[in-house]
């Protein structure tokens, strides 16, 4: 019988739960990264379908619950609260760097395993490239995010802006969502966040794209992983990849089950993806020091 959620596991993670055919005691503990949805439900509703097509392939069931923050489910992972977790491809190596996390799977659109950031501001903005966000108030999401914070980031450093001193306020929302919200509601001249999360409040009309321009497109970054814990023994990790590498093509899951990011239907998902294959967004990460992302978090707080 798996061990129930200790007491550090309920303060790093939300009480919410999201049961998958069997009862949370005999369930693989799930933790989502609050990355999208705009809401808790909305986020585990995202993935409760491809947990529930695993679930309906293996007889495993999953206790799905959705992080407080980025670092929490780092935390959850490697103190033992969770087992498997969404994460972005830098949280990813946060936790593969600590040891406790290990890749599980990798979404795969079109042959392809990449996502894409940007910086997006109103289409009567006069902010056309990333030079004009100078004095402007930019939003953004966990300081942990790859798409939301870290490629924005290095993107405003990259042409040249140090983000402390020339941006005129910055806003940290804690979420994609949030961070377009804060756009599209006037608190900020310009937002960061992943095209997946634009495309994906396109799709439930919650913006309309005319009203939105594309300031900057970030390379391509490793698609966000499904991870698992280190403390979870080899032979359930091989039942697990096994479950999500046949997923697509097993008997009785429709196509509309194959989710990834952000709730988006994919082809499939890969589970012998390298794990150096990340490395490029440790690259990126690496422009941030933790002195710059701590004058970046004092000036944020500057409100």
């Amino acid at each position: 019988m798996r061990l129930l959620w200790g007491l550090a596991a309920l303060l790093l993670v939300s009480a919410g739960c999201a049961q998958v055919d069997t009862p949370a005691q005999d369930a693989l503990r799930v933790v989502l990264i609050p990355a999208d949805g705009g809401t808790e439900d909305g986020t585990k509703a995202d993935y409760q379908p491809i947990f529930q097509a695993v679930s309906r392939m293996t007889g495993l069931g999953f206790d799905i619950r959705v992080g407080q923050s980025y670092a929490t489910v780092v935390e959850a992972l490697c103190n033992g609260g969770a087992d498997i977790a969404f994460v972005g491809p830098v949280t990813y190596l946060q936790a593969r760097d600590r040891g406790c996390a290990e890749l599980l799977a990798v979404g795969v659109e079109d042959n392809q395993s990449t996502y894409y950031s940007g910086i997006f501001a109103k289409a009567a903005s006069p902010i056309r490239v990333i030079a004009d966000l100078k004095g402007k108030r930019v939003a953004f999401g966990d300081v942990n995010s790859t798409s939301s914070f870290v490629y924005p980031m290095a993107m405003i450093l990259d042409a040249g802006l140090d983000p402390v001193r020339d941006l005129g306020a910055i806003r940290m929302t804690g979420s994609h969502a949030e961070s377009l919200a804060a756009l599209v509601q006037g608190q900020a001249d310009a937002a960061a966040l992943s095209f997946d999360s634009f495309e994906k409040a396109v799709a439930e009309h919650a913006i309309d794209p005319a009203t939105v321009r594309v300031v900057a497109r970030s390379p391509s970054i490793p698609y966000p992983p499904l991870i698992v814990s280190t403390r979870v023994e080899a032979g359930l990790k091989a039942k697990l990849r096994e479950a999500f590498a046949g997923v697509h093509k097993a008997p009785g899951v429709t196509s509309d089950m194959i989710r990834g990011y952000g709730g988006k239907k994919i082809d499939r998902y890969d589970t012998a993806f390298a794990s150096g294959q990340f490395d490029v967004a440790g690259v990126v990460m690496a422009k941030l020091d933790d002195a710059l992302k701590a004058d970046i978090l004092r000036k944020a707080s500057e409100r």
